[in-house]
């Protein structure tokens, strides 16, 4: 989901309660508070010696230990507030992908996509998830698009990256 994407929907859903599941069935808590947000440059080279390059708007969900029994949570209005207070100090890239990034006790820190959207009744829920790692250079690396899982796939001298 682009940048622009997001503030759009939360735009459309002012007083709807905004929810995050980062896992199916699992929801950050209602004690999050957005307490970050980063216009990340990504400048690279893959396997194969080839630059990329590319940004992406990471928004960092904190669980406030001090509200743990919390059980309302921010309205897509408040969000849309902070992200436009953010925007005026450091404007955002619109048209660049945005990710959460979060964890808690027992999930480790990811920047998760956003797979999908929803209302449902009063909350307009995220749907995140993680996206595999990937070799980029398939081709000079002499991986083909779909490996079988297999040990010696990847053994020296195999092309495996």
């Amino acid at each position: 989901m682009k940048t622009k994407e997001l503030l759009n929907i939360l735009n459309e859903n002012p007083n709807k309660n905004l929810l995050f599941e980062y896992t199916p069935g699992s929801f950050v808590g209602a004690n999050y508070h957005i307490t970050e947000v980063k216009n990340i440059t990504i400048d690279s080279i893959d396997c194969g010696a080839r630059p990329d390059y590319w940004k992406e708007t990471i928004i960092q969900l904190w669980e406030s230990p001090k509200e743990k029994d919390k059980r309302d949570y921010m309205s897509a209005y408040k969000a849309l507030s902070i992200l436009n207070k953010v925007d005026k100090v450091k404007p955002m890239e619109r048209e660049v992908e945005v990710k959460f990034e979060y964890s808690n006790p027992n999930f480790h820190t990811a920047q998760l996509y956003v797979n999908a959207h929803q209302v449902n009744g009063d909350n307009l829920i995220f749907h995140l998830g993680v996206e595999q790692t990937d070799c980029k250079a398939k081709e000079t690396c002499g991986v083909p698009e779909t490996i079988e899982e297999s040990v010696s796939e990847c053994a020296p001298g195999s092309g495996c990256c």
